[in-house]
């Protein structure tokens, strides 16, 4: 059983419709191409698939964008993007998601990432990825720090969403974390290693299992089913709260849950709720967007996360870069009673 009332998560959804939200990151577009396989190649051991359709999808920052705005929420996106028709079907569909993209600075130079996923009967069987990862010039990295400071003046929260693709450095951060502080706002950060930043001070950090680990500098030992006696990762979340300190870290799991951890508080396993999974792509997005609406809505710590859980059980019962309805939400809700 959750510990969160369907007529608490009524009152959540209802205030998350007045929050105001920014997110930067890496954006991107993500390209589904959907087909049926009916033999292998003689050429080589490969699949053919015969293609059948495609679609598009806003992801990576852009999907934690519109996993706020499909709540009620307004979120401003803040990004870089190219000149192409890549950048022209994102903005495209942030529109029909009701996401504000006047944040998107457009580099000269610079494609607009774009990840092919090619599925066939509802298995990927190959992802294509065309993208730039070097960082911003100076001028364009000044045009986004401004606009998003200036953005942080009406917002409720700020996420950033780093894919290490070279837009979240750690200048920007720095702006972030001291323009927060200074206006008491919440900021998250889904975190990757890959893009090695000094992640102290923030107020949420959401680093699955292996990342938890890479983030602490250590080695992924395999867990167990009961996250509460996995000891190697209760010593990587007490490690983490120590020395980055922040106000919430919140491990993702995968089929086991999440893991909430506070200072001076014992550790919180909330297993998953998700009934199928058909896809995971954007999980974690989904994750980091609902925890911080949460918060803006006036949940606890331990609220934002079952809140989160439950969007993300939604969300991975689909497939491609989804995101969850408030009807889809109150239903996982009434499932539990």
């Amino acid at each position: 059983m959750s510990n969160l009332s369907i007529q608490r998560v009524r009152e959540l959804i209802r205030a998350a419709g007045e929050a105001r939200l920014v997110v930067l990151g890496d954006v991107m577009l993500d390209q589904f191409v959907w087909g049926a396989v009916r033999r292998i190649s003689p050429e080589a051991p490969v699949p053919i698939v015969e293609f059948q359709r495609e679609s598009f999808m806003p992801g990576g920052a852009a999907n934690v964008a519109r996993n706020l705005t499909s709540l009620g929420a307004s979120a401003t996106l803040f990004g870089a993007v190219g000149r192409d028709v890549a950048a022209d079907q994102l903005r495209e569909g942030l529109a029909g998601d009701g996401v504000d993209c006047t944040g998107l600075v457009v580099v000269r130079d610079r494609p607009t990432g774009l990840k092919t996923r090619v599925i066939a009967h509802h298995q990927h069987v190959v992802r294509i990825d065309r993208e730039h990862r070097g960082e911003l010039s100076s001028r364009d990295a000044a045009r986004l720090q401004a606009s998003v400071v200036a953005a942080m003046a009406r917002a409720d929260a700020v996420l950033i969403g780093d894919y290490a693709k070279g837009v979240v450095t750690q200048p920007l951060l720095e702006a972030l974390k001291r323009e927060a502080r200074g206006r008491g706002v919440w900021l998250s950060a889904d975190p990757k290693p890959a893009n090695p930043l000094e992640l102290k001070g923030l107020s949420l950090v959401t680093p699955n299992r292996k990342e938890a680990f890479e983030l602490a500098g250590r080695d992924e030992v395999p867990g167990c089913e009961d996250p509460m006696q996995d000891g190697p990762l209760l010593e990587v979340a007490d490690h983490l709260l120590r020395t980055l300190g922040p106000a919430v870290l919140l491990i993702t799991l995968g089929s086991n849950g999440m893991l909430l951890c506070q200072r001076r508080h014992k550790a919180v396993h909330i297993p998953t709720v998700a009934r199928e999974v058909f896809d995971v792509s954007g999980a974690g997005d989904t994750v980091i967007a609902t925890f911080t609406l949460a918060i803006a809505a006036g949940a606890s710590p331990l609220e934002a996360a079952i809140f989160s859980n439950h969007a993300a059980g939604v969300v991975v019962g689909k497939m491609g870069t989804a995101i969850g309805t408030p009807g889809e939400l109150l239903a996982s809700f009434a499932g539990e009673d």
